[in-house]
C-alpha cells in the first residue's frame, strides 16, 4: 500500500467518469482475470494469492486481447506472446474511490493503473493486479476493464478502452524519462486542471501542459508535449461527468488521508524509515572499515 502512495498517490486523486447507468453490481461483488496462457500450477498459484473463492467468477484474457488495445501505442515484443497477468476486480461502496495494489509489476504503478481505468470508466473498485513472475504490467489493463465489465454488465466504449491504454502507455513511458512519481503526478495534476479549469482550445491544452510539467521540474520533449496533446484532446471528447470528477477527487483524498494516519499506515511509513536508517548505519560501518584498512 506504501508504494501506491510513493509511486502513484496523486493519480489517485483524479477522477474521469464514462460508463454512466445503474451498474448491476453490488459492493463486494468480484471478478478474477487469468492470462490465458498460465500453467495450471500458476493459476492455482494466483487464484490462492488472490483468496479466490467458489463464488468468484473468472474469465480469461488472451494475447490477442491485449494486442488489439496496446499494439497501437507499444511494441509488440513488449507485449510479449503470452498472456500472463491476472488480476481481481472488487466493487466497493459508491463514491469510495479506486484502490490499486500490485505484485511482481515492474513497468506501470498503481497510480497509473488508476488514472487509466477511470479514464476507461471505471470507478469505486479494489483493484489487485499480479502475475507468476515479473511481467511489464501492461496488459494486465484489458483485464480490468474486461472484468469491470464483466461484473457490472456495463458496456465500456471502446473509444475508451482505446484512450486508457494509450494513457497508460504514455505515463509509463514518461516515468522511464523522468520517473515515476512525476510522470504519475503530472497526468493527474492535467486532469485535475481540465475538471477545474477553462480549457477550450488546443493551444490552451498545451500551455497548460508546459506550465504543469514546469511545475514539477520535468523538462519535457516537443514529441512528449504533442503526444500528450493529442492524448488529452481525445480524453476531453470522451463522455465525461465533470461533477463526478469533483467527487472522486474529495473522496480519493479522504482515502489517502484515512490510510496515512491509520496504524497500518503509520506502521509501514514507520518500517520503510527504519529500512533507510538501517542502511545508514551499515554504510557508515563500511566506511569505517575501509578508513582502518587504510591506515
Amino acid at each position: 500500500m506504501y508504494q501506491w502512495i510513493k509511486a502513484g498517490a496523486a493519480a489517485f486523486l483524479i477522477g474521469l467518469g464514462g460508463a454512466s447507468g445503474a451498474s448491476a453490481a453490488s459492493p463486494g461483488d468480484e471478478t478474477i482475470t487469468l492470462g490465458e496462457d498460465l500453467n495450471p500450477q500458476q493459476r492455482e498459484e494466483l487464484l490462492q494469492e488472490m483468496d479466490a473463492d467458489e463464488n468468484d467468477k473468472i474469465i480469461e484474457v488472451t494475447n490477442e486481447e491485449e494486442h488489439q488495445y496496446l499494439g497501437d501505442y507499444i511494441d509488440a515484443s513488449v507485449i510479449g506472446s503470452n498472456a500472463l497477468s491476472s488480476s481481481k476486480i472488487t466493487i466497493r461502496e459508491e463514491s469510495s474511490g479506486i484502490d490499486v495494489e500490485t505484485n511482481r509489476i515492474t513497468w506501470v504503478s498503481e497510480g497509473m493503473y488508476a488514472n487509466a481505468l477511470i479514464t476507461a470508466g471505471v470507478e469505486d473498485a479494489e483493484v489487485y493486479v499480479t502475475a507468476p513472475s515479473n511481467v511489464s504490467g501492461t496488459g494486465a489493463l484489458t483485464g480490468l476493464i474486461k472484468a469491470y465489465e464483466e461484473t457490472t454488465e456495463e458496456e465500456i466504449p471502446e473509444e475508451q478502452k482505446q484512450t486508457a491504454n494509450e494513457e497508460l502507455v504514455k505515463t509509463a513511458e514518461l516515468g522511464e524519462e523522468h520517473g515515476v512519481e512525476d510522470a504519475a503526478e503530472l497526468m493527474a495534476r492535467i486532469k485535475e486542471a481540465i475538471a477545474e479549469e477553462d480549457i477550450e482550445t488546443e493551444e490552451d491544452l498545451r500551455e497548460l501542459i508546459v506550465r504543469l510539467a514546469d511545475e514539477l521540474g520535468m523538462n519535457l520533449t516537443d514529441d512528449e508535449i504533442d503526444g500528450l496533446v493529442s492524448l488529452f484532446e481525445r480524453i476531453k471528447g470522451l463522455n465525461i461527468d465533470w461533477d463526478q470528477v469533483r467527487g472522486q477527487l474529495d473522496n480519493v483524498r479522504s482515502n489517502i488521508t484515512e490510510f496515512v494516519e491509520s496504524d497500518e499506515g503509520k506502521g509501514i511509513i514507520q518500517s520503510i524509515i527504519d529500512f533507510f536508517h538501517s542502511l545508514l548505519d551499515r554504510a557508515a560501518g563500511w566506511l569505517a572499515q575501509i578508513q582502518w584498512i587504510g591506515k
